[in-house]
């Protein structure tokens, strides 16, 4: 007994769909499955790559329990502006404040806030909204931004929480509406937000531009990272100086903590402040988002940051390799060492991603583990049960669908593939009981699957018996060619043998139905020559041996056509070019469905 190769499309479709989902998995989409596989490894790597290395250019000043306790919320506008002043007297380069003051408060802490956010270096804080809600927010007057004409790359926002209108004239302010994953985790912040033909900077982005050079600010306001970019949130909270305010409006911080420094003013207060879910925790202040965000700014502006890395390429390369050496082992190697094989390829791509995500935020960190998961589900199991079966599955195979004695001849012939997709010279036959519906739904069951049998009986064996291959049944009827899996220079008389036999057969139960009193049985046959692809296009799961190609689909209209003629086998012409053996009678030129033009149609003159 011989053992069984698959054919190579086969071995390659495993592969190449492996190598699909790897490159499907870097095409930018919506929310998915594979989306959240990404944003949960990318959080462990985060967790893991977050530095404790003090951030020394930015202070958080932190309006907690404690200050709270001393000066007691809310605040008057006359408090917030002292804090503000004491910070920039202090040696502050610019400070910004994420505190909404919706309502007009005291009048001399308003026009202070006014004035130093005019003229000094403070930046207020707005708050864009990118839902699309039935009633849009509207509250406050936006502030600051700059005129454009088209989102561009920015963010659209469909309302906002802005400030009074005494502070609608600073020109620094950035905002602090953000859009959480679908997960509810805070990865990503708007970089710039279009709204009413104007763009607006996020928080971070519009404290650096407050103490900026004017051309420096325009450059980065027409940067290419315009909408979501990513946080790297590259340090842990710890990294960054925290300074109470009430200990600042107390006097009793040093100012040499201050000098120099960007200063975040917020509040961790569960009372007052926002907490947020990030990679770095569930419950995080919402200041260190901003604090995260303006750390890579300004590594971004000292040349600090990570140089950037072909990530999806990266991937797609990494996973193609193992594509390829998969499908050199699978065929060589046992299923166990094919699967420590892509165990240790998992691994080794966590280890190269991991290091990879600080320079690619884009990149689908998962992708490649799909491709390996899918050689480890569908590949390994497939090759161990070629393995298995051998000779066993191609004869059984074969003797479902051909003549015992052309398995024999296919046996000797010592074709190392007989079952590989060829392209053969093949005629097609189709045969269908012709109301089919009308004869049996009368019937009862026991009958109508009778009736179903006799008749596939009368087709069935004039087709093995004239050397034909057994495509499959579709019903009421089937259909078979011949020139296939061995080549036939007689495939047309064959099948053309084979329907005269078919006719005999089926008037002999039609005669025998009729004495017993039913109703008389009409078989359409169809029947067409010519080139086709002839092959086992099975599975894993189920293999079928068929062929496809123009001439079976004429063969299958031919059939249909046989309902307007008399006849009962309408044949093409390129059966009648074949054949050696039979007379045929033309029926002249007719439209078949799916065809641009009219074909010569012919029916057996007489029986061979």
């Amino acid at each position: 007994m011989r053992s069984f190769s698959p054919p190579p499309l086969l071995h390659l479709s495993i592969p190449l769909a492996a190598l699909i989902l790897a490159v499907w998995a870097q095409v930018p989409r919506g929310a998915s499955g594979l989306d959240a596989a990404d944003e949960w490894l990318r959080d462990r790597f985060v967790v893991a790559q977050a530095a404790d290395t003090p951030e020394p250019r930015i202070l958080v000043v932190d309006i907690d329990e404690t200050s709270l306790a001393a000066h007691p919320w809310p605040w008057s506008r006359e408090r917030l502006a002292e804090l503000v002043e004491t910070l920039i007297g202090d040696g502050a380069r610019a400070v910004a404040l994420d505190i909404l003051q919706g309502e007009p408060g005291d009048a001399a802490g308003d026009m202070r806030l006014a004035v130093l956010a005019q003229q000094g270096p403070l930046v207020l804080a707005q708050l864009f909204d990118y839902e699309q809600r039935p009633q849009a927010l509207r509250f406050g007057r936006p502030a600051g931004g700059t005129a454009a004409a088209a989102a561009g790359g920015a963010v659209p926002a469909y309302g906002f929480i802005a400030n009074h209108a005494g502070l609608a004239r600073a020109p620094h302010v950035g905002n602090i509406g953000v859009r959480p994953d679908p997960d509810g985790v805070l990865r990503r912040v708007p970089m710039y937000t279009w709204f009413e033909q104007r763009r607006f900077p996020t928080l971070s982005r519009a404290l650096l531009d407050c103490c900026a050079a004017p051309a420096a600010a325009a450059a980065a306001a027409h940067g290419k990272n315009d909408g979501y970019q990513r946080v790297p949130f590259s340090r842990s909270l710890d990294a960054y100086t925290v300074a109470k305010a009430g200990e600042i409006l107390d006097g009793h911080v040093d100012p040499a903590l201050v000098a120099g420094r960007l200063v975040l003013i917020g509040s961790s207060s569960l009372s007052i402040g926002d907490r947020v879910a990030t990679p770095l925790g569930r419950s995080s202040p919402g200041l260190l988002v901003h604090a995260a965000m303006l750390t890579t700014l300004l590594d971004q502006q000292a040349g600090l940051a990570p140089a950037p890395w072909p990530g999806r390429l990266m991937a797609v390369l990494f996973a193609s390799v193992v594509v390829v050496l998969a499908g050199y082992t699978f065929a060589r190697l046992s299923a166990a060492v094919n699967v420590l094989m892509l165990a240790c390829a998992s691994l080794t791509w966590l280890m190269l991603a991991y290091g990879l995500s600080v320079h690619d935020p884009d990149f689908s960190v998962s992708g490649p583990l799909l491709s390996i998961g899918f050689l480890l589900a569908v590949g390994v199991p497939f090759h161990w049960q070629l393995a298995q079966s051998g000779s066993r599955r191609l004869l059984d195979t074969m003797r479902r669908y051909v003549a015992g004695e052309v398995v024999d001849e296919l046996l000797r012939s010592g074709l190392k593939d007989p079952l590989a997709p060829r392209q053969l010279q093949v005629t097609t036959l189709i045969a269908d009981m012709e109301g089919y519906t009308t004869q049996v739904e009368a019937l009862p069951v026991e009958e109508a699957a009778r009736l179903t049998t006799d008749f596939l009986d009368c087709l069935t064996r004039p087709v093995l018996e004239n050397k034909g291959t057994l495509d499959k049944y579709t019903g009421d009827g089937l259909v078979a060619f011949w020139g296939a899996p061995i080549p036939n220079d007689q495939h047309a008389d064959l099948a053309l043998d084979a329907a005269a036999r078919i006719l005999r057969e089926v008037a002999i139960l039609s005669a025998r139905r009729v004495r017993a009193g039913g109703q008389p049985l009409r078989v359409r046959i169809g029947i067409e020559s010519g080139l086709a692809m002839v092959g086992d296009y099975g599975t894993s799961f189920r293999s079928i041996y068929t062929a496809v190609g123009d001439s079976v689909n004429t063969a299958s209209r031919l059939e249909q056509a046989a309902r307007d003629f008399p006849h009962d086998v309408i044949i093409g012409q390129g059966t009648v070019g074949y054949a050696t053996r039979h007379r045929f009678l033309s029926l002249g030129r007719h439209a078949l469905r799916g065809k641009e033009h009219p074909i010569e149609l012919y029916t057996l003159e007489q029986p061979a």
